[in-house]
């Protein structure tokens, strides 16, 4: 199974550069992305079931991932956060955590950690009713 994906990265490169490793080491389909806290929280509440994986960048050109991170507290059960930052601190990662972030992985030590962590929430909805744009999908 391949998880509906969204990314909040406001970095072109970098944004490029994760969907494209990303969509060929883990079971990722990315289904959209932003760049800004505003577009972030635009996009999750008009597509609110069509998602199962948020990787969000905390600092953003405009706003915060923190903002995101908030937003998504009232998520389903079958749908992730998790957030992908160069400013693995302790006191970051406690506050993202708090926030309601699943995990926090470190941009440039966790990547194998992240794809592992894709790999075992893809299983762990395997078998579970696809998302709508998921099941259009097969017809």
């Amino acid at each position: 199974m391949l998880l509906s994906t969204f990314l909040v990265e406001d970095k072109p490169e970098i944004r490029d550069t994760v969907v494209e490793a990303m969509e060929e080491v883990a079971p990722l389909k990315f289904v959209g992305h932003a760049a800004s806290e505003a577009a972030a929280r635009q996009w999750l509440r008009t597509f609110n079931d069509d998602w199962q994986l948020a990787i969000v960048d905390l600092f953003l050109s405009e706003g915060s991932g923190f903002g995101v991170l908030r937003d998504c507290q009232d998520r389903k059960p079958n749908q992730k956060v998790v957030v992908l930052t160069s400013y693995c601190h302790q006191n970051i990662t406690d506050r993202c955590l708090q926030l309601g972030a699943d995990r926090v992985f470190d941009k440039s030590a966790d990547i194998e950690e992240l794809v592992a962590y894709c790999r075992a929430h893809a299983d762990s909805l395997d078998g579970l009713a696809l998302p709508p744009s998921q099941t259009s999908l097969m017809h």
